[in-house]
């Protein structure tokens, strides 16, 4: 799933369009997150640096996607994580859907999907999702979920199914997973590869030493195994991951996880800037400048990883056809 943002200032709802029951019934409370204390005795200032800039959601064609996403009740990470870029990506009719409703059994500290009881699996969203797919105009679909840790196949069925309908309706269409690590189920991970994604993403999100700081229901060497798993099972499917940067771990900790990933046989990799999504959540520690980021991509690049998307606001959805291609994209 995609993790951080920025608060949201605004609903933005579209014109003349209620929220379903489902949407109303989902996710209204948020479990409280745990207060963490800086890890820097000299966080930084509120005032972001000129390369976060990101661009104001506006115009015509964001708001027909958000109309589209809304007349088919379906969820995007980019507007429940309040990602930075969902101006720039609704505005090219662009979105990363998130499956399995918007109400996470896990409650990340560095993320602003809400967390809580979900609703039962709606049987129809698959085929809203390749409607939605196809009315949008897309030919590389990226779908991601919450984590539902209360099912048996912590939803890896509904992804096989999603990635099916996208096909079946876009014969042409390329499909991105980003997927949770499902608990370690082998068989969880066996049904989506063999419903045929053209690319499966599982995001560590930070490095070994925090993992129990910034993914406490999370574990390092689980995360790599789904990926070396990815590798070793289906390697004419592409194995992707992420992670975010500024939340206090070192240069040398994120050359070793570049390390890590590049030994589970992972191709493509993004590295991003963290941001906040309110002061309950994780507190940033640094804002990584574009020059680190430059470091993180060669350095990558020179250890064999095929793509590196490395720079401040890159996000594992974002611009990903272009990660996906045979040029490396430069954010």
């Amino acid at each position: 799933m995609e993790p951080t943002g920025v608060p949201s200032t605004s609903s933005d709802p579209v014109e003349g369009r209620s929220d379903s029951d489902r949407r109303n019934q989902a996710g209204e409370k948020r479990k409280p997150l745990r207060q963490y204390q800086p890890l820097t005795l000299t966080p930084p200032g509120p005032r972001r640096p000129d390369w976060l800039r990101a661009r104001i959601p506006s115009g015509k064609e964001y708001q027909e996607t958000k109309a589209i996403l809304r007349t088919l009740d379906l969820h995007t990470v980019c507007e429940s994580a309040n990602c930075p870029n969902i101006g720039d990506c609704f505005s090219r009719h662009t979105a990363t859907f998130l499956i399995l409703g918007n109400v996470c059994t896990r409650a990340c500290p560095f993320c602003d999907i809400r967390s809580g009881k979900p609703l039962p699996v709606d049987p129809d969203e698959p085929a809203r999702v390749a409607d939605a797919a196809r009315r949008l105009g897309l030919h590389y679909i990226v779908v991601t979920s919450v984590n539902r840790d209360e099912l048996s196949d912590g939803g890896s069925e509904h992804f096989a199914q999603t990635i099916r309908a996208i096909h079946e309706a876009i014969p042409s269409a390329k499909v991105e997973v980003l997927i949770p690590d499902f608990l370690g189920d082998e068989a969880a991970l066996r049904t989506v590869l063999e419903a045929r994604p053209e690319v499966l993403n599982h995001n560590l999100e930070t490095v070994k030493r925090l993992y129990k700081r910034v993914r406490p229901a999370g574990k390092y060497d689980r995360s790599l195994e789904l990926l070396h798993r990815v590798a070793s099972h289906s390697p004419a499917i592409p194995a992707k991951s992420g992670i975010m940067v500024g939340i206090g771990e070192t240069v040398e900790e994120v050359e070793e996880l570049l390390r890590d990933v590049h030994a589970q046989g992972v191709s493509m990799v993004t590295l991003g800037q963290y941001l906040p999504p309110s002061k309950s959540h994780l507190p940033l520690e640094r804002y990584v400048t574009p020059d680190e980021f430059a470091h993180y991509r060669e350095y990558g690049l020179a250890l064999g990883i095929r793509q590196v998307a490395s720079g401040p606001l890159v996000r594992s959805s974002y611009h990903a056809e272009e990660q996906a291609g045979e040029t490396v994209f430069i954010p």
